[in-house]
């Protein structure tokens, strides 16, 4: 199953069951497209590609939007689309690795995702292999302390191979002065701030040059209530 942009809404009206977090899902609903469309080297006949790109959903809440994406470029079928939410499903209120195809992480408690990824990307370094790891996080995650140690870790070994991507709807309860931007900068990161729903500023931040440094996309959007 191959399909655009504009059939993403079909896709996920078949999920139905409950627990569907739907303003959560659809905050990310564009990122996932553009990563999935135009950034990602993955390959749906070989999801388990050693070279591949990595991408890791932190924010695990709300996959409704993960699942859409993954099933029009390929990974899940319709049927399976269908079965959200189901006792049986592969498809649970989070991803699990284990069960959902293309999947590369489980997710439940939020915070864990970008420390995960840095030591993915620290592990493909050593190997010598040139896959990206890319993580989305939500904005309320990063009053999580395990955050901010990977975010000067990854800072501080230059993890150019590592791309994070903060959807900020305003969910955070802390907040950061100078904005979410300033967090990974003093820390060594490159950054981009742009609308989390325009899908050509998405392209321009995710492929631009950044040198030596972990690059971290702030995809500004507002909850779209379903």
């Amino acid at each position: 199953m191959h399909t655009t942009y504009d059939e993403l809404p079909h896709l996920l009206t078949l999920m139905t069951g409950d627990e569907k977090h739907s303003p959560s899902a659809t905050s990310t609903l564009d990122v996932l497209w553009v990563l999935y469309s135009d950034i990602l080297r993955v390959d749906t006949a070989n999801p388990d590609d050693p070279d591949r790109d990595r991408f890791y959903l932190s924010k695990g809440h709300g996959p409704m939007a993960y699942y859409a994406v993954l099933g029009a470029r390929g990974f899940l079928t319709s049927e399976e689309l269908r079965t959200f939410g189901a006792y049986d499903s592969p498809l649970g209120s989070h991803p699990d690795r284990t069960l959902a195809r293309g999947v590369d992480i489980g997710s439940g408690s939020l915070g864990h995702g970008l420390g995960l990824a840095a030591g993915t990307a620290v592990a493909l370094r050593i190997q010598g292999r040139l896959a990206h790891v890319y993580v989305l996080i939500g904005d309320a995650e990063l009053d999580e302390g395990s955050n901010m140690e990977a975010i000067q870790f990854a800072g501080r070994c230059e993890l150019s191979n590592l791309t994070a991507i903060v959807i900020d709807n305003d969910s955070a309860g802390l907040g950061w002065p100078g904005g979410i931007a300033s967090r990974f900068a003093v820390e060594g990161w490159s950054t981009s701030d742009v609308d989390g729903r325009d899908h050509d500023m998405l392209r321009r931040a995710f492929r631009g040059e950044r040198g030596r440094a972990p690059h971290v996309v702030v995809a500004h959007v507002e909850k779209k209530e379903n």
